[in-house]
């Protein structure tokens, strides 16, 4: 299954099924998107060995700052899909990144991921702040009209008889109910045909019943061109300038890659680019708000989001994207893709985003790298553009480097 048919279904999940990021929105064939599907029998912790190649403390720790150790959740990649994009030239994929390649930066933040996950089997997650959570269902419940004085925030967990059937069927196998299987996982409000519900992570869905048609002069669906989706974005933009709630926001009209069948797809959303780079760099990672239509093209899904970052571990020194490359090359790298990086001669593009997935233990800047796959190349043109990620911050400040072994990480 493809990236944006994925996407599309995922849409239609129970979100206590759901998992970013990142992200990164494009074919989403990745296992770091903020809403990947949890699957937690297959899901195990990966920690990536050290790299001969560039030994740790080759640059030298200049700053007195943490050594950061990259993990990630290992999952059933090959059942999701890997990370690429289709296109007819690399050209075609577009975002409103504030990072470029002109772009002069020493430092970035690094924060750490408040939510840990001492359990790869289970994966219940600890250190979520449901008073966050709570107050985030709120404030978006106010910027949509409702009284927050007047509408109640529930949770999920399941209630006493529910608990009871799961605990029986789980003992009927010989298996107990693990540690904090039963708290809960989100928050809810609902009032007046809208439902809000907010995650460990502290993104709001909001869910519209039901949808919201358009004025018939705007179409918005899944696969509206680049003009018509920036029409509808910016009528989105007037409507609900409460919910986006930022003064001048920027609009990020990202995609541009095609499905199998030859759809190219947009996706909206926006952020505030004031303040400095490092400052739009961090609210176009972590903060957007997104819109969604459904297959009839009304609006009935947007998105809140507004990570936990108070655990600031510092601003790390970053190298450059043409170190970064030289890491590539040399095997450096984390993908989803099923192949080894065929060659610097296949690498189109690069830009400078942050990995925001619910299982990273931190967020740190990466290089993404889009690079050809020869393999996969279509009859039609089509060209496959698979993402390798190197991390930017310097070597010397993390405990072990990414090396590519052969196997989806």
């Amino acid at each position: 299954m493809r990236g944006n048919e994925l996407l599309d279904k995922m849409s239609l999940i129970d979100p206590a099924f759901i998992e970013a990021a990142e992200v990164p929105r494009k074919r989403r064939k990745t296992p770091w998107l903020k809403w990947g599907v949890a699957a937690a029998a297959c899901i195990a912790l990966a920690a990536f060995a050290g790299t001969k190649l560039f030994p740790q403390g080759e640059t030298g720790r200049t700053l007195d700052l943490p050594m950061l150790s990259l993990s990630t959740i290992q999952g059933s990649n090959a059942a999701m899909g890997y990370e690429g994009y289709l296109a007819y030239d690399i050209a075609d994929l577009v975002n409103a990144n504030p990072w470029n390649e002109n772009t002069v930066l020493t430092t970035l933040p690094v924060y750490q991921n408040p939510l840990t996950y001492d359990d790869v089997y289970t994966m219940i997650a600890s250190g979520a702040d449901f008073d966050a959570m709570r107050s985030l269902a709120l404030d978006v419940a106010g910027r949509l009209g409702l009284d927050p004085d007047q509408v109640t925030v529930s949770d999920n967990a399941p209630g006493e008889e529910e608990r009871q059937k799961i605990t029986e069927k789980m003992e009927s196998v010989g298996d107990t109910v693990p540690d904090g299987y039963f708290d809960p996982t989100a928050v809810t409000v609902e009032a007046d045909g809208i439902k809000i519900e907010v995650d460990q992570i502290q993104t709001a869905t909001i869910y519209f019943d039901p949808a919201i048609s358009l004025p018939e002069e705007y179409n918005f669906t899944h696969y509206a061109s680049y003009d018509e989706t920036a029409a509808v974005a910016e009528y989105l933009k007037g409507q609900y300038q409460d919910l986006i709630g930022i003064d001048n926001p920027q609009l990020n009209l990202c995609g541009g890659d095609y499905n199998i069948y030859g759809q190219e797809k947009y996706d909206i959303a926006f952020f505030d680019a004031a303040g400095s780079e490092t400052e739009q760099i961090i609210q176009y990672n972590f903060n957007q708000v997104t819109f969604a239509c459904n297959d009839e093209g009304k609006l009935f899904l947007a998105r809140v989001y507004r990570p936990d970052l108070s655990e600031k571990m510092g601003d790390y020194p970053i190298i450059s994207p043409e170190q970064a490359k030289d890491l590539l090359i040399h095997g450096s790298y984390i993908t989803s893709v099923p192949y080894e990086m065929p060659g610097e001669a296949y690498i189109r593009k690069v830009e400078l985003v942050y990995r925001t997935g619910q299982y990273d233990a931190y967020f740190l800047p990466y290089y993404r790298f889009y690079v050809e796959l020869p393999e996969e190349k279509l009859e039609n043109g089509l060209r496959d553009y698979g993402a390798y990620y190197v991390p930017a911050v310097e070597s010397a400040y993390l405990s072990n480097m990414p090396v590519w072994d052969g196997s989806f990480n």
